[in-house]
C-alpha cells in the first residue's frame, strides 16, 4: 500500500524564511486536524487538498508553521493515530502527491510544515502485526511487539496489571491460527493500537527510514506522539496500584518516561541535523514535571516539548506565575525554547474550559489568555478554530461520537470529539463552507449558532476574535522584545493581576493581565499596543476591565 512520489525535489526553505538560525525558538505553530479543517470533495471529511487551498488563510493569520495531525493510511480506530502504513496517505485525505503539493505550496507562502509521527504504537492492520498473528507463537515478527504469555493456570489473566489510557486492561489476548486462546499483546491505548517493542533493532531501523522518507519529501519536522512512551521498564513490572493512569500524572509508571527514550531521540537528532533547512522534532511528552520534560530538549535531543503543565493550569494568576517561572527555569537549563499552548485536539477548547457554563466569560478569558501566552518568551501553538473563538461542542449526540475513550467504561472521559468538530468558514448554515456542497455533510455536526463565528462573518470586524489574533500575531512578529527569549521580569501590581516586562536593545514590552471579574486600576507603563477588550489608557494610570489583558510598548 506504500505510495511514492516520483517528482520530489531537495528541500527548499519557505520563501519568506529569515536567514536567522533556529526558527523554532519563537515560531507560532498552527495545528491542523485534517479531518476537520477543510473538505475539498464534499464527502464530509477534511483532506489535504482542502488544507492546501486554505494555506493563504494561515499565511494571512500570521503563523510561521503548520502542524498536521496524522493523515497516514489508517483504519481510523483512533482518529488516525493507529497507523497501518507510515509511508502512505489514507485515501480519505488524498494521495502522497497531495502531501508533496501541500508542502511545496506552504513553502512558497513562507510556511513550514510539521507532520505527526506515531512511534509508540501502530494499527493492528499494520503488515508487521498481521503477519505476527498469522505466523503464531514463535514468529520473529512478534518480537517487534510486546507479546507475552498470560498469567494463571491457563494463561487466562493479563501478563501484568497495566491499564490502557482509554480504560480497561492494556492487554488483549489473541486467538492463535489453530483457534486456541493464545498470547497477549500490549496496547497502552486502544486494542487496535499494539505497542512496538523498542528493544528490537528492526523497530529502530524502520523509524529511521520513515524519518528520512518524509524529510526527503520536504517536511520541516515532526511532532512525536507519546514521545515518553516508547521504552518500557525491563521485565514489564506491575504498576502496583489500581488508580486509573492518566496521560498527565505525577506518579511514575513503568511504561512512561523511561530514561531509555533519550538514546532514541539522540539518534533521530543526528538524522535531522543531516538535512538542510533546520528540520525539527517536537515531543508530546507527558511527564510528572516540567523538569523531566526538559530532559527531552538537551542540545543533542529534540528541539521542543509541549508544555502540558501550562495547558493544565486554570484561570489562576498564582498558579500561572508559578508554572511560567518553573517552565523558563527548566528549559533555560538545557538551552531550549519554552513552548506555550492553550488548546489542542485532545482537550476541551479553552474558550469553554476557562469558564465552563458561561460562554461570554469563557471567550473573554480566552482572549486575555491568548495575549498572555503570545507575550511569553519562546514558541506558541494555536489549535485550529481558536482564532475564531470557537467553544467546545458539549452536546454531541451519542450516535455521532467517535472518540474510542467514549466507548470504554473506566478510561478518560471521552470528550475529544467536542474539540474536533469541523471549523466554520462561511455561510449561514452547516457545514458553513467546510465542504464545497451547500448543506452537505460534515463528519461531526456543527452547531447552528456558529454562523456568527465563521471566518467570513469575522473578517473585517475589528472587534472579532479573528482580527484580534491577526493583530496580535503581527505585533508579535514586529516588536523587538517579543518572540524568542529566556526571561521575564515580574512587576508589582495589585492582587489578582499579573504583569511582566521583557527588554531588548531596541525596545521593551509589558503584558498586564487582570484575572479578577472587576475592573482594576494599574500604572500605565507605556503606549498601548493591543488589548483583549476595550481599554482607554490614561497618562499615568489605566482602568483595566475585568478578565482582560493588555500589551504595552515601553
Amino acid at each position: 500500500m506504500t505510495q511514492h512520489v516520483t517528482d520530489t525535489v531537495a528541500h527548499e526553505a519557505p520563501a519568506s524564511a529569515s536567514p536567522r538560525r533556529e526558527w523554532w525558538r519563537d515560531a507560532v505553530i498552527y495545528q491542523v486536524y485534517p479531518r476537520s479543517f477543510a473538505d475539498s470533495d464534499g464527502d464530509g471529511i477534511g483532506d489535504l487538498p482542502g488544507i492546501r487551498a486554505r494555506l493563504p488563510y494561515l499565511k494571512e493569520l500570521g503563523v510561521d508553521a503548520v502542524w498536521l495531525s496524522p493523515f497516514y493510511a489508517s483504519p481510523q480506530a483512533d482518529g488516525g493515530y493507529d497507523v497501518a502504513d507510515y509511508r502512505a496517505v489514507d485515501p480519505m485525505f488524498g494521495t502522497l502527491t497531495d502531501a508533496y503539493d501541500l508542502v511545496r505550496d506552504a513553502h512558497a507562502l513562507g510556511l513550514r510544515v510539521i507532520v505527526d509521527l506515531v512511534p509508540n504504537h501502530c494499527s493492528d492492520q499494520h503488515e508487521w502485526f498481521k503477519q505476527a498473528l498469522r505466523e503464531g507463537p514463535g514468529s520473529p515478527l512478534r518480537d517487534r511487539f510486546h507479546f507475552r504469555p498470560g498469567r494463571g493456570a491457563d494463561g487466562e489473566l493479563p501478563p501484568n496489571d497495566w491499564e490502557s489510557i482509554f480504560g480497561g486492561p492494556a492487554w488483549t489476548r489473541v486467538t492463535e491460527p489453530d483457534g486456541t486462546p493464545g498470547e497477549w499483546y500490549l496496547h497502552l491505548f486502544a486494542p487496535e493500537q499494539p505497542d512496538f517493542d523498542w528493544d528490537h533493532p528492526a523497530v529502530h531501523d524502520e523509524f529511521r527510514s520513515i524519518l528520512r522518507f518524509w524529510l526527503d519529501l520536504g517536511v520541516d519536522g515532526f511532532r512525536v506522539d507519546v514521545a515518553h512512551g516508547l521504552v518500557k521498564a525491563p521485565g514489564l513490572p506491575d504498576v502496583g496500584h489500581d488508580e486509573q493512569v492518566k496521560l498527565l500524572g505525577t506518579r511514575p509508571v513503568p511504561y512512561f518516561d523511561q530514561d531509555g527514550v533519550h538514546d532514541i531521540y539522540r539518534g533521530w537528532r543526528r538524522i535531522l541535523d543531516e538535512y538542510g533547512g533546520e528540520r525539527v522534532a517536537v515531543a508530546e511528552a507527558w511527564t510528572p514535571t516540567v523538569e523531566r520534560s526538559a530532559l527531552y530538549l538537551r542540545p543533542d535531543e529534540l528541539h521542543q516539548a509541549f508544555n502540558f503543565d501550562y495547558l493544565g493550569t486554570g484561570w489562576d494568576p498564582a498558579g500561572l506565575r508559578e508554572v511560567i517561572d518553573r517552565s523558563l527555569r527548566a528549559v533555560n537549563a538545557v538551552h531550549a525554547p519554552a513552548t506555550w499552548v492553550l488548546s489542542n485536539h485532545d482537550v476541551v477548547r479553552h474558550a469553554t474550559r476557562l469558564a465552563a457554563g458561561d460562554p461570554a466569560r469563557g471567550l473573554r478569558r480566552a482572549r486575555a489568555a491568548t495575549l498572555l501566552m503570545l507575550g511569553l518568551p519562546g514558541s506558541a501553538y494555536i489549535y485550529q478554530g481558536e482564532e475564531l473563538g470557537l467553544p467546545e461542542v458539549v452536546d454531541l449526540p451519542d450516535e455521532v461520537r467517535q472518540d474510542p475513550a467514549f466507548f470504554r467504561t473506566t478510561g478518560q472521559d471521552g470528550t475529544r470529539d467536542g474539540c474536533r468538530v469541523p471549523i466554520p468558514w462561511s455561510g449561514q448554515a452547516p457545514p458553513f463552507g467546510f465542504g464545497p456542497v451547500e448543506g452537505g455533510p460534515s463528519w461531526l455536526p456543527q452547531p447552528a449558532d456558529w454562523k456568527d463565528l465563521t471566518v467570513e462573518a469575522q473578517e473585517g470586524d475589528e472587534t472579532s476574535t479573528l482580527e484580534f489574533y491577526r493583530r496580535a500575531l503581527a505585533i508579535r512578529r514586529e516588536h523587538p522584545a517579543l518572540g524568542a527569549g529566556r526571561r521575564i521580569t515580574w512587576l508589582d501590581v495589585p492582587e489578582g493581576v499579573l504583569a511582566f516586562r521583557r527588554d531588548s536593545e531596541r525596545g521593551s514590552f509589558v503584558c498586564t493581565v487582570n484575572f479578577a471579574a472587576e475592573p482594576v486600576t494599574v500604572a500605565t507603563p507605556g503606549r498601548l499596543l493591543l488589548a483583549a477588550a476595550d481599554v482607554r489608557p490614561g497618562a499615568d494610570e489605566t482602568v483595566l476591565p475585568g478578565e482582560c489583558a493588555v500589551w504595552w510598548a515601553v
